[in-house]
């Protein structure tokens, strides 16, 4: 076919094409949002179920006042039965700052090595490595801290048991330091190059570059990184149960045996009479521990959308 009658099919299969392209992009996008939707749609679901389980305890059996301050937590006493989180929230404190004392150094410091001074194959085995160490399962990391750290903490530190904060505190800090490590170092990297060419232009090192000028930059980021593995500390279950010492009392040192508010619900609920009010109780620590995961990651999408100072 020749002449005009030609040119209207090529440009009758062009605007095919784009019409194609385009419901293609629509339904991209359409896709796109109901993944982001459902997303928030689970999480609304999640706390919805978590409260209205423990709305009847709050409502009516909860002594505001003993369920905080107090350190028994005795549920199943036949006489007199005790809610107090007090012991079971300052060993969840006491691991997860012991956790950050020995993840934070360790984390930033590779994240800092990865960003700004491995190059080539050296980084990317590092990177494997890290991603490796994430992998691990958290019961696994629990049965290092039992089969392990136990003995290893009762034969060099002369104390009868080695279930412990200082060994739940090791186990929970080699588990967040990967996400703190990888959060980080996408912090490092999302400083613009020109800041590094304008450092070492005035005569500046690599680590005085790094010190001076990166770090700062990236404070933001490496902030809202610590955070975010702080959440990630008082969310673990498996490892806290198994590490921990499983015993309700408030901590003197890092050697005593602690028991967490995670794993007292993964302890308890399982045989738990459903609508009890012991029940409803450990639904009211999920919600606690919903409300303080969500305040920490909320301070850290805040602190990494604040703009940069100084």
């Amino acid at each position: 076919m020749t002449g005009p009658h030609r040119s209207i099919t090529l440009a009758e299969q062009a605007g095919d094409t784009l019409d194609a392209n385009w419901y293609i992009d629509k339904g991209v996008q359409g896709l796109l949002f109901v993944c982001g939707l459902s997303a928030i749609v689970f999480v609304v679901s999640i706390f919805a179920f978590v409260f209205a389980e423990g709305a009847g305890f709050i409502l009516h059996d909860m002594d505001w006042r003993g369920f905080f301050l107090s350190p028994r937590w005795i549920p199943t006493s036949i006489h007199h039965p005790t809610y107090g989180i007090l012991a079971l929230l300052a060993g969840t404190a006491s691991i997860t700052l012991l956790a950050m004392v020995i993840a934070v150094p360790f984390s930033l410091g590779t994240a800092i090595y990865i960003a700004e001074f491995a190059q080539g194959r050296t980084r990317e085995i590092l990177k494997i490595l890290i991603e490796c160490l994430a992998a691990i399962p958290s019961v696994v990391w629990g049965f290092i801290g039992l089969a392990i750290l136990n003995p290893w903490i009762i034969h060099t530190s002369d104390v009868p048991i080695g279930l412990n904060i200082f060994n739940c505190g090791i186990i929970l800090g080699l588990m967040t330091a990967p996400i703190i490590t990888s959060i980080a170092e996408d912090a490092l990297k999302a400083v613009p190059d020109t800041y590094r060419e304008a450092a070492e232009a005035l005569g500046a090192n690599r680590w005085q570059t790094v010190s001076h000028v990166v770090l700062p930059a990236a404070k933001n980021g490496l902030l809202a990184a610590v955070l975010l593995g702080v959440g990630r500390g008082f969310g673990e279950t498996m490892a806290v149960l198994m590490a921990s010492g499983h015993s309700i009392n408030l901590p003197e040192s890092i050697f005593d045996s602690v028991r967490g508010l995670t794993a007292t619900i993964a302890a308890e609920l399982g045989e738990t009479a459903v609508g009890s009010t012991h029940y409803r109780a450990l639904f009211t620590i999920g919600i606690l521990l919903f409300a303080i995961t969500f305040f920490i990651n909320m301070i850290a999408d805040w602190i990494i959308r604040s703009p940069r100072r100084g």
